[in-house]
């Protein structure tokens, strides 16, 4: 998993944690003498919180969150080893099998990534 920790869960939304240390093993190559947390992964993390969230509501009790689509994605700072990232979530709409949420990830207050996240639910219909 990308995440570390879920601090809060609060109806639509949710927060949650992801240490960032120098042993990760994406650092090797990204970038040699200049280590930076792969963007996509950011975006992978921000779908698994979404996934989280949207497995914890009643309805979806048992079913399973298949990523689909990420729109708007924006990566705006890099993510250094010894950060934080910080992953909150909004879910916008759960509608039948299809579900929508907002994503942003900071590091000290900072917006370093955002985006939308859509994804399918199956299992128990």
């Amino acid at each position: 998993l990308m995440v570390d920790r879920v601090t809060r869960i609060d109806g639509n939304q949710i927060t949650a944690e992801k240490n960032v240390t120098i042993n990760e093993p994406y650092f090797q190559g990204h970038f040699p003498g200049h280590p930076i947390m792969p963007g996509v992964l950011q975006l992978e993390a921000m779908a698994q919180v979404a996934g989280i969230l949207t497995l914890k509501q009643a309805d979806n009790a048992g079913k399973i969150a298949y990523f689909m689509a990420a729109e708007k994605v924006k990566w705006r700072k890099p993510v250094k080893p010894g950060d934080v990232l910080q992953i909150d979530i909004e879910l916008l709409r759960a509608r039948g099998k299809v579900a929508k949420a907002k994503g942003v990830c900071t590091v000290r207050g900072e917006v370093v990534s955002e985006a939308e996240i859509t994804f399918t639910l199956a299992g128990n219909s």
